[in-house]
């Protein structure tokens, strides 16, 4: 276990999809960009075109660690109804190490409707709250609860990301990557605080 993939849709919200790949990157966990259509060139919700890394259908996900999936219209809805994503994220939810990710509609439009947020508490873009079944809704920036970690949507792109980082490398490397970006002007500034 050890890879990460982060999943394109045409009409992927870019600004979610890229801060997720470049803290990732600069926390230096390994993170490949995963086209789901028949093109490496996939574009997102406000017209920026991304070449990713992979092809879905090229690609085996046997030792994937982290799924990540931004959020976007039509994105999301684009990521939920594509079948072998549905069932890749099925297994991942029952595996013992693997973990997901997932920000503004996709937790609700992805996860929820595949019921594997029940029992979790759960964010998500407000208004998609109804399609997050069994869970546990919180107003909350981010959330982690289990395997999961979920944003509510674009402004909290970056502290997502520090989240996932967080969870998978420790809180000191999170305060180290959150620093060189200058999220706070000193670093004794209380970065605790930033994770509640």
């Amino acid at each position: 276990m050890g890879e990460s993939f982060l999943f394109l849709a045409e009409g992927f919200e870019e600004v979610e999809a890229l801060t997720a790949v470049d803290v990732l990157r600069r926390a230096g966990i390994e993170v490949k960009t995963v086209s789901i259509t028949s093109s490496l060139q996939v574009t997102g919700a406000h017209g920026v075109t991304v070449t990713a890394d992979l092809l879905y259908d090229n690609t085996l996900f046997t030792s994937a660690k982290w799924l990540i999936l931004p959020g976007g219209m039509p994105g999301a809805v684009n990521l939920y109804e594509f079948a072998p994503l549905q069932g890749l994220l099925r297994r991942q939810a029952e595996s013992k190490e693997g973990r997901i990710a997932a920000i503004c509609a996709s937790p609700a439009v992805v996860l929820g409707q595949l019921g594997l947020l029940e029992g979790h508490k759960a964010t998500c873009y407000p208004g998609f709250e109804d399609k997050l079944e069994g869970a546990e809704y919180e107003a909350s920036p981010v959330v982690v609860d289990g395997k999961y970690v979920l944003g509510n949507g674009p402004s909290n792109a970056l502290s997502w990301s520090l989240h996932i980082v967080k969870e998978e490398k420790g809180l000191d490397i999170a305060e180290n990557v959150a620093n060189g970006m200058l999220l706070y002007p000193k670093i004794d500034s209380g970065f605790n605080n930033y994770f509640g």
